[in-house]
């Protein structure tokens, strides 16, 4: 079972090499009024590149052609109102809809250049490297050592001196190091809700994934553990590509350096909600300049 899964990631990563993918021209901020207008960088490679994604649970369909890309070292966010498919959609880019009975994708998503959702392409090996952090810190009932190694010791590291080496650098990561270095064998569970979720990024960082989805990883955080989470986000995107689902806006505009909206078709028929990518650009132009009156109703404070 273990060789296989290793293949498909060598093939994934070998498809970056062997044909990277088109670069999409990335959407530019509309020009602004502000006398320092900021200047942007060229984006890096495209990790992902989903077309014309409908996502499906049984019959219903839940959400319905999303086209957008993803680049490297850059912090992407998802935003709208409950019920748009938000988390619908960061969950196809690492396959965890395929635990729900009766999901299933139409369309693309690519990652590097290979069909996620080709066959032959093994979830478990899609995850270790697109990990993902969930909305509740959810610390396994282990030492916060063993809550950190967990990943390297399933993926075959046994080693005392590098299980040490990834604890720490992990920690040091997800800026948990200092407040844990002296009881690393004490209780995961022990931990606050701040702390908790960042030994939860830390567990994640510990198997080097090349991407990290978080799921409205702060919603239950108090402002000053949202803070540190924030800090941390912008502190390891220079290491790794960042997709996170928030019901802040706020949240979005301070860390994050594209912005996709996503609103509701409803069928009053059938009275289903069916979640559709209205509007996807750099941040500062989603808030500031939108180009449909949708994106700029939420996010003026017009519609919730």
């Amino acid at each position: 079972m273990e060789q296989p899964e290793q293949n498909i990631v060598t093939g994934l990563q070998q498809s970056e090499t062997a044909a990277p993918p088109q670069a999409q021209s990335a959407p530019e901020p509309h020009a602004q009024s502000a006398p320092e207008p900021q200047a942007y960088s060229e984006p890096g490679s495209t990790v992902f590149d989903a077309e014309k994604v409908s996502c499906y649970y049984g019959s219903f369909r839940a959400v319905t052609d999303v086209s957008l890309s993803v680049y490297e070292n850059e912090i992407t966010a998802f935003i709208g109102p409950s019920g748009c498919g938000k988390t619908t959609v960061l969950r196809t880019l690492n396959r965890m809809n395929d635990l729900v009975p009766g999901a299933h994708v139409e369309g693309d998503v690519r990652y590097r250049g290979a069909s996620l959702y080709g066959k032959g392409v093994s979830p478990i090996a899609v995850r270790r490297n697109i990990g993902m952090v969930f909305q509740k810190p959810n610390p396994f009932p282990k030492s916060i050592y063993d809550n950190v190694a967990y990943g390297p010791r399933i993926n075959g590291e046994h080693k005392k001196a590098k299980l040490d080496e990834i604890v720490e650098r992990s920690l040091r990561q997800a800026a948990l190091w200092d407040e844990v270095k002296d009881r690393l064998k004490a209780s995961g569970l022990g931990l606050s809700g701040g702390q908790a979720q960042r030994l939860c990024i830390a567990r994640t960082l510990a198997v080097e994934p090349d991407v990290v989805l978080m799921d409205e990883p702060c919603s239950a955080l108090d402002p000053i553990a949202t803070s540190a989470i924030e800090d941390l986000m912008r502190d390891i995107k220079s290491r790794y590509t960042i997709v996170i689902v928030t019901h802040n806006m706020q949240q979005a505009t301070r860390v994050s350096d594209r912005t996709a909206f996503f609103s509701v078709l409803r069928n009053e028929e059938s009275d289903t909600r069916t979640g559709v990518l209205v509007e996807y650009g750099r941040t500062q132009q989603i808030f500031e300049d939108p180009k449909d009156p949708r994106t700029e109703a939420y996010v003026t404070g017009q519609v919730g």
